[in-house]
């Protein structure tokens, strides 16, 4: 027989000499306060509703392409040809239109063409085009805000003009490399030099080899799995891969060796001539002689004459042939 009074059956998780009815109450308590903040929290609905209603313009307030075109005549009709018409085509002309990009044109028609009811991309901050054009734009260029040239405030309309294109293709405002050069008018030169990319020949564009609208590569480099493909694209004879990989290629990239947009240097290279080039970093090899030889001999026969295979071979770990 138990003396120190009638035996409780614990709950489960229970201490002994706790009462489990304080424990159950303190937890239908705390239960209760957190669905009360969570309540105070949420909007109501009608509240949700009045602000996606805020934020999206009504129907009634569009009035269709037609109805610009009655006052814009000469630019609705050099907009015929227009990949952003041929868009609207698409979709049953519901798609992009005049007030895709400028916004719902009823006020400024209402105010007998009133410009400060309506949208121009002209007299707007290049944020504001921005926004305007990553509305449909963000899928192709996720990087532009985080680009130099957004940065720099150089938005869309810096480079492309929508309505009086100077190069059909990308609406661009000049064609390349000429509206590249109204900017970097540091690098135009380069393309002067006795050996350079032939940009100014029209066999290269910039935009083969930089992406404007931004990547994580340095100056705008296009972004690949291995950063040489932008080089070895076209210099398909060194692409590789080899057994032997000549170390500054894989760590540094081409510009260790090479300047990419013009040096006085053949085949583009950073030093005068192959040898001084090779020794920033083999010094120790051709220190004085070329493997003993005998004392300058590494300036008259230079490194390549024996190492033929310097961006990597698949037979001499010395990039012998």
């Amino acid at each position: 027989m138990h003396r120190d009074g009638p035996v409780m059956r614990l709950l489960i998780g229970a201490a002994p000499g706790r009462k489990p009815g304080l424990q159950v109450f303190l937890m239908l308590l705390l239960g209760a306060g957190l669905l009360c903040a969570t309540a105070n929290a949420a909007p109501p609905n009608g509240a949700k509703q009045a602000n996606v209603q805020a934020a999206q313009p009504a129907q009634a307030d569009f009035v269709g392409s037609d109805t610009c075109a009655t006052c814009h005549e000469d630019v609705a009709k050099g907009f015929a040809n227009n990949p952003h018409t041929k868009i609207a085509m698409m979709h049953g002309k519901s798609g992009v239109t005049c007030e895709g990009c400028h916004g719902p044109g009823k006020a400024h028609v209402d105010g007998g063409g009133d410009v400060s009811k309506i949208f121009n991309p002209a007299k707007a901050s290049a944020k504001q085009v921005d926004q305007t054009c990553l509305k449909c734009h963000a899928g192709t260029h996720p990087n532009f805000e985080r680009s130099p040239h957004a940065k720099a405030d150089v938005g869309c309309t810096g480079c492309h003009s929508v309505h009086a294109p100077k190069a059909s293709e990308y609406l661009l405002k000049a064609s390349q490399p000429q509206l590249c050069y109204q900017c970097h008018t540091d690098v135009k030169p380069s393309f002067g030099m006795p050996f350079h990319h032939r940009v100014n020949e029209g066999l290269v564009k910039c935009s083969d080899c930089h992406d404007a609208h931004g990547t994580f590569g340095e100056n705008n480099l296009r972004s690949t799995a291995d950063q040489n493909a932008v080089c070895t694209k076209c210099h398909t004879d060194v692409r590789g891969p080899f057994v032997f990989e000549h170390a500054p290629v894989k760590a540094e990239g081409c510009t260790a060796c090479h300047t990419p947009h013009g040096s006085q240097n053949a085949r583009l290279l950073n030093m005068p001539t192959i040898a001084t080039l090779c020794n920033q970093c083999h010094s120790p090899v051709a220190a004085g002689a070329v493997h003993g030889i005998d004392p300058g001999s590494n300036t008259v026969t230079p490194c390549i004459d024996c190492h033929t295979m310097i961006h990597g071979s698949n037979l001499s770990q010395a990039f012998i042939r």
